[in-house]
């Protein structure tokens, strides 16, 4: 399935992070400043060629670039991200884009964070679940205190999107935790994402980075 088809199929449905942009499937994040890109190849090209639209149905061009960062990946390599900003010709809104693997200021790849968080919930403690990905264990206790926090929202906005996504999903199971059974709807949600719109050997990670519009860990719009 295209990425044109992709993003028509699934904004049919009333799940609010999920648009579509010209032919791309996008993610808007908090207050539209941030938008993370499902298909990230040729995202250039349709920013240059006026394919992308704002929320207001503008036209995005190009404006420059955000600040470079290094993004670090599971495999303890860096990859160097310099996020690609548009303007709206339109309301002259600014948005980033960026790639899903890469989280609204998170300097870690979206598969360290969910490897983190499945480590949690099978008992680990934030300073064991450090030493295992070579990670600050501040920035692990951080991490699982956002998540955690938000988890019964994370497990409501899964169950709705895997609902609408796909009505024969079963529903998640009870778990120890909030944090469990959000993960676990999630991954549901995930996969029956990736086998609706075509999505095979994409992350799951990025995919649930997509159904949490870019909230996983940070706050979502109504708090």
């Amino acid at each position: 399935m295209s990425a044109g088809a992709v993003a028509a199929t699934i904004t049919n449905t009333s799940w609010p992070y999920l648009e579509k942009a010209a032919d791309v499937t996008m993610v808007r994040w908090e207050n539209a400043d941030m938008i993370l890109t499902v298909h990230a190849d040729g995202m250039e090209a349709r920013l240059q060629a006026g394919r992308l639209s704002c929320r207001c149905t503008g036209r995005l061009r190009p404006w420059g670039h955000a600040r470079s960062r290094l993004i670090r990946q599971r495999d303890g390599s860096h990859v160097a991200l310099r996020p690609r900003r548009a303007i709206c010709t339109r309301c002259e809104a600014t948005h980033v884009l960026l790639p899903l693997w890469s989280l609204p200021r998170r300097r870690d790849a979206v598969e360290t964070l969910g490897d983190a968080l499945l480590r949690a919930v099978a008992g680990h403690g934030h300073r064991r679940i450090a030493r295992e990905l070579a990670l600050p264990p501040s920035t692990v206790r951080n991490w699982l205190r956002r998540a955690r926090g938000r988890a019964e929202w994370l497990r409501q906005q899964a169950v709705r999107a895997g609902r609408e996504i796909d009505i024969c999903l079963p529903f998640s199971v009870p778990m120890a935790t909030e944090l469990a059974e959000a993960l676990d709807a999630l991954g549901l949600a995930a996969s029956a994402a990736i086998r609706r719109f075509g999505w095979s050997g994409t992350s799951p990670w990025r995919v649930i980075a997509a159904l949490s519009g870019g909230h996983l860990l940070s706050p979502a719009p109504d708090g």
